[in-house]
């Protein structure tokens, strides 16, 4: 039953990231904006990621056999989709990878260091964590700044997948847990909380760039 519950997530999460590139791809045909570009590539890539996991569960379910996924396709997969975090991280008002206070700065280094000797699935869940915990703290700021309640939305959805990468990651500590099914609902939460201003620009015809500063 966990089997299917995963292979549902992750095949919701690949439709959902999916819808929301084709609506980012449509706004940068639109309005030009290098921002929904970025984002564009993003959240094809959070599919693509989605989807790589997902097929490795069918062929596990159907093939296979053995009970388990293939750990390099799952690593593949959250790889593919610290890629997409990397852009839609750097695509929401953010001025700079760090934080501006140096306590963030020491804080965030930290984990990279914790999981270096570990398997490179953890590294890629500890750098998406890492991402999206900074585009969630530097997008409310910018929210403080402008009041635009764009960005509330916004920072509620990258929070959600750092709490899901978090979530994820914990998952290992006690695999027999509902943690991993827990982590991928908290995520297609966040996705489409990130929709929400997405959807409006191809709408709207409004630059996304302005829309959210």
């Amino acid at each position: 039953m966990e089997f299917l519950l995963e292979e549902i997530l992750n095949l919701i999460g690949f439709l959902i990231g999916l819808t929301i590139g084709i609506m980012a791809s449509i706004g940068f045909r639109n309005t030009g904006s290098p921002t929904l570009f970025r984002l564009t590539i993003a959240f094809f890539s959070i599919s693509l990621g989605f989807f790589v996991i997902w097929t490795g569960y069918m062929v596990e379910d159907f093939v296979i056999k053995s009970g388990t996924i293939e750990r390099w396709i799952q690593t593949l997969g959250i790889a593919i989709q610290t890629i997409g975090y990397f852009f839609i991280a750097f695509s929401h008002s953010i001025k700079s990878f760090f934080p501006r206070s140096s306590y963030f700065r020491s804080v965030g280094v930290l984990p990279l260091f914790l999981v270096s000797s570990v398997q490179l699935e953890h590294i890629f869940r500890s750098v998406s964590f890492i991402l999206l915990a900074y585009g969630a703290i530097e997008t409310m700021l910018s929210y403080l700044d402008s009041r635009n309640k764009g960005a509330i939305s916004v920072s509620l959805g990258l929070s959600c997948l750092a709490l899901g990468e978090f979530l994820g990651w914990y998952s290992f500590v006690f695999p027999e847990s509902i943690l991993y099914p827990i982590s991928m609902v908290i995520k297609i939460g966040g996705l489409i909380a990130l929709f929400i201003p997405v959807s409006k620009v191809p709408l709207t015809k409004i630059k996304f760039d302005t829309d959210l500063e």
